[in-house]
């Protein structure tokens, strides 16, 4: 739980990010929280260290010139406005092999549902099927949540969805660009990939026991010799919207929105988490040919069940219903 003085600099923080174009008066702060000027300046001395790049000025007061960009736990949870996600730890790693990893570790220890692990790079990020994610230092953001969702093993590939569901809308809300999402686990913006996830699910018997979910958005350009080896062609947030992006906010927007969809579920099923994902989707009603296992089955796609399945009707009237697979 957030200290006194933490709530007050989170409200010192929000207040100076209103007023980049001018100067707060130190006079100003200590009269609307009712402290000493001193005890203003140990403040801004606090935010400083974390990170926050703030100007002070005689006679003027306090500018905000740069937001810290380091992912700790005490800078992510500034103005942080969920429950559950990201307020019950979070673990920021400048390098990690793989946050899902990471965060498979700590559910196996009974971290609680909305742990969040988060890093600069991974040297060892994994895709669907064994692949590499590239992961460089500071291109993307690279995060893991756990979950303990109460749900059939057979209904876990729904998390699947509303993991690129909370991507594109904490995309959309940063950039002001709609993605599409990609079945299985894609986030595309015009073709190109913004964003992936992987979705791993551990069972305690014959029950979900916990599900680790992990994202990676795109924030900056993926070094020219990694983009060659990819299936499908990358894309960067700033690079589409021309401007700088900061991964807090966008770490903010993601947890937000992946809050949002996730008590949805618990309350109303997984039917209005579907019904938002076709509408990010545009493969209901398409031919395709999907790889699934060395085989390539080819159909309209008709729906996608209420467990997250893709469902293929082939030429002859057969129903596939597909868990995952690589769309050709």
């Amino acid at each position: 739980m957030a200290s006194k003085g933490d709530a007050v600099r989170e409200k010192l923080l929000e207040l100076l990010q209103k007023n980049t174009e001018g100067y707060t008066s130190g006079e100003d702060v200590s009269r609307m929280f009712s402290i000493s000027r001193a005890a203003v300046s140990k403040h801004v001395g606090v935010l400083r260290a974390q990170g926050h790049e703030i100007e002070a000025v005689t006679r003027k007061g306090y500018r905000l010139l740069h937001k810290a960009e380091l992912l700790t736990e005490d800078i992510v949870q500034q103005g942080l406005k969920t429950k559950i996600f990201g307020q019950r730890g979070v673990h920021y790693l400048p390098s990690v092999g793989s946050t899902n990893i990471e965060a498979m570790q700590l559910a196996f220890t009974d971290a609680p549902e909305g742990t969040v692990v988060v890093a600069d790079e991974q040297t060892g990020g994994r895709g669907r099927q064994g692949r590499t994610w590239h992961s460089p230092l500071g291109c993307g953001l690279y995060v893991s949540v756990v979950l303990r969702p109460d749900i059939a093993p057979n209904e876990a590939p729904i998390i699947t969805l509303l993991t690129n569901v909370a991507a594109a809308e904490a995309v959309y809300e940063l950039v002001g660009i709609l993605p599409v999402c990609k079945w299985p686990n894609d986030v595309l913006i015009e073709g190109c990939k913004i964003a992936g996830n992987l979705t791993e699910i551990f069972l305690s018997g014959d029950a979900v026991g916990h599900i680790v979910s992990g994202v990676g958005i795109n924030v900056r350009p993926l070094p020219k010799k990694l983009v060659p080896d990819l299936r499908t062609a990358p894309c960067s947030l700033e690079g589409v919207a021309g401007k700088s992006i900061s991964r807090v906010e966008l770490l903010q927007a993601y947890l937000i929105r992946y809050e949002h969809w996730y008590m949805l579920v618990k309350e109303q099923g997984f039917a209005p988490l579907l019904t938002r994902w076709k509408e990010l989707t545009d493969v209901v009603g398409k031919e395709l040919t999907v790889q699934v296992r060395g085989e390539a089955i080819k159909g309209t796609v008709t729906d996608v069940s209420t467990d997250g399945m893709l469902l293929l009707r082939s030429k002859s009237g057969v129903e596939h219903r597909l868990f995952s697979g690589d769309i050709l």
